[in-house]
């Protein structure tokens, strides 16, 4: 199995990490791994292994058909910490994130959850419906595995929640660019610029921002004022849309590495 390379060793060199998603099981479960195994392949610096839910509360519909698939797929979240094994039998080393809702994990068992993620050789999670204030155990269940636990901020944070999730984040910040669910977007909002840099002021751990990046322009935006950009319905989409879809990944996210340069 890869040695996994530590979240923030990605970081810090001289350009945005490119962090892409992807629903594990969509289309179906091999298809997923090969389109990660392709991520990886043209320059992804960290990927987000997204884990199926009914209701997955912070996706648009791109994300939400890709995790409607993987259900009826019968994907569990067994069948996401084995992807992340496998993918680490392939040989990847970069940072795996699993990111997905409470519900699920608890269904799974916390404690069998973050054990069963460290072994399988996964680098942290990202969970959106659990608020930091209510992720004490989790925390310290990640801390004593040695994973990182993301949590995300919205624009309309106060500087006292900027603070409080900051200190909390492991790994790097999850900036989300606007309110609202995942999804492709024309523009990006032009107050992003002024959260990232009161998000900055509070913190020196690296921020990230998602939602909405659907272009390579796009990225090369962000990517001059943060430290890692995070493309997942455009990516979906991508694939979806392709008669061939590890080729359409791969394609995509080497755009995107480009424009991050």
């Amino acid at each position: 199995m890869a040695e996994a390379k530590r979240i923030r060793d990605v970081f810090g060199k001289g350009r945005a990490a490119l962090m892409p998603y992807f629903t594990v099981g969509y289309p179906d479960y091999e298809i997923s791994l090969n389109v990660i195994e392709a991520c990886v392949e043209a320059g992804a610096d960290l990927m987000e292994l997204g884990m199926s839910f009914s209701d997955p509360l912070a996706d648009g519909p791109t994300i939400q058909h890709s995790t409607q698939v993987a259900l009826e797929n019968g994907i569990t979240v067994k069948h996401c910490l084995n992807a992340v094994a496998d993918l680490r039998s392939r040989g990847i080393e970069i940072p795996l994130l699993l990111m997905g809702y409470i519900n699920p994990i608890l269904a799974y068992g916390l404690e069998k959850f973050v054990r069963d993620a460290a072994r399988a050789g996964a680098s942290g999670f990202i969970v959106p419906d659990l608020p930091p204030d209510e992720a004490g155990e989790m925390r310290s269940l990640c801390k004593h595995y040695d994973l990182d636990m993301v949590f995300l901020l919205a624009p309309n944070s106060s500087d006292e929640r900027i603070q409080f999730v900051t200190e909390l984040s492991s790994g790097f910040v999850y900036l989300v660019s606007v309110l609202g669910i995942t999804g492709e977007r024309d523009a990006l909002p032009v107050e992003l610029a002024e959260f990232l840099s009161r998000v900055r002021s509070q913190t020196e751990k690296p921020l990230a921002v998602g939602f909405g990046i659907s272009t390579p322009d796009q990225a090369a935006v962000v990517g001059e004022i943060a430290d890692g950009v995070i493309v997942g319905s455009a990516l979906i989409k991508a694939v979806g849309q392709a008669d061939q879809p590890v080729d359409a990944a791969r394609k995509f996210v080497a755009e995107l590495k480009r424009a991050l340069v």
